[in-house]
């Protein structure tokens, strides 16, 4: 399986789950994607691990008091500096929803709400450089903004963290710009103005690549999730939006069907 170090600086670098029931929820992930999971201390929080193939791909923690972000996927961005990172964010007309804190001996992270109403999480990397496998059945594979206010996200993203920014559509139909580190394109801001429902925020969402999409979605249900979107080709695979037993959503992608 490919693997790499450090992401780039900007680039997405790890995922994790807040959920109402880690129980639950780590026993459909390990048998969805064939992960395996290990609990942290009460020193973490209970703060659950997700490896494939030995590596670190994802984590999960418990839904906290009083926090209605829960069933929910955080998408981390890398940074070099997080303090810098979060004056960055206050600078570009995004907000601080969670001031930079140690992890001990992992790194550090903060929480931002993006200038467009995503909410965006930052990781620099101490010994835990976030996922190392990319782009292989049970890794991540994408990450993208599904966004209402397009135009104020693609400034944030450039001036926050970084971003090169390529359009890859700009007609009124459909607006999509990816973001470029070192000549590859590893994230995407997408225009759903047009699309989201009014109780719908601006949000992130990731891809996790599957060997067989209409298989995966199969075990989904038999898993008790649900599939809020069924499978669809697109150039770049065939994908379906996924939502595991206690609501959270994401999406799998895998090759084009044939026959």
């Amino acid at each position: 399986m490919p693997t790499r170090g450090t992401a780039p600086a900007g680039a997405p670098c790890w995922i994790d789950l807040q959920t109402s029931d880690v129980d639950r929820a780590a026993t459909f992930y390990d048998a969805l994607f064939g992960w395996t999971h290990e609990t942290s201390g009460p020193e973490y929080g209970g703060y659950v691990m997700f490896s494939t193939s030995g590596a670190p791909v994802a984590g999960m923690m418990p839904a906290q008091p009083g926090n209605p972000y829960v069933n929910v996927w955080t998408t981390y961005l890398a940074t070099p500096d997080v303090d810098a990172t979060a004056r960055s964010v206050a600078a570009a007309g995004g907000n601080v929803l969670m001031e930079p804190m140690t992890v001990p001996d992992a790194g550090r992270m903060a929480m931002f709400l993006d200038a467009s109403g995503g909410v965006i999480g930052a990781w620099q990397p101490g010994e835990h450089p976030g996922f190392v496998t990319v782009g292989e059945a049970g890794a991540p594979a994408w990450f993208e903004l599904v966004t209402k206010d397009y135009d104020a996200a693609l400034p944030f993203y450039r001036d926050a963290f970084g971003w090169t920014l390529v359009p890859l559509s700009d007609t009124d139909e459909f607006r999509y710009s990816t973001g470029r580190f070192d000549g590859d394109d590893l994230a995407g801001i997408y225009d759903a103005s047009r699309t989201l429902p009014a109780e719908v925020p601006s949000h992130w969402q990731m891809f996790v690549q599957v060997e067989d999409t209409d298989a995966a979605v199969a075990r989904v249900r038999e898993l008790g999730g649900e599939v809020p979107t069924e499978p669809w080709d697109t150039e770049y695979g065939r994908m379906a939006q996924i939502a595991d037993p206690l609501g959270a959503r994401f999406m799998i992608s895998g090759p084009v069907a044939t026959g």
